[in-house]
């Protein structure tokens, strides 16, 4: 499951820019060289608030190289803002379960911020 942790924190922010309700089907896969590693299929239902922020979750389908694959669950916090014309913001907090298990002790959580410029 840390191969699907690492996905989690290093996916990009996918939430739509308007406000609003919203589907978001996303899938980060990893491999290393021409090795597949595992991917995360995610079939999220979110809600995008009028400032920034938003809400997602659902069920997150994992594929891992040699195992079997699993039904988790996972979801995303966020927020997204300009500061200015050229420069924006973001930051997210994201979660997946391993076996299907929201406890603190085993559950995957990642993070991400960052700055977009436009040129």
């Amino acid at each position: 499951m840390k191969s699907i942790a690492i996905l989690l924190a290093t996916s990009f922010v996918a939430a739509p820019a308007i406000a609003g309700t919203y589907g978001n089907i996303e899938n980060n896969a990893g491999w290393t060289g021409n090795d597949f590693s595992s991917s995360v299929t995610e079939v999220h239902a979110g809600y995008k608030f009028d400032n920034g922020i938003y809400v997602q979750g659902g069920p997150a389908f994992t594929s891992i190289r040699g195992e079997e694959g699993a039904l988790e669950y996972s979801g995303k916090v966020g927020f997204g803002t300009d500061l200015s014309e050229k420069l924006g913001v973001y930051g997210e907090v994201g979660f997946i379960t391993e076996d299907q298990d929201f406890d603190f002790d085993v559950l995957n959580i990642g993070t991400k911020v960052g700055l977009t410029y436009s040129f």
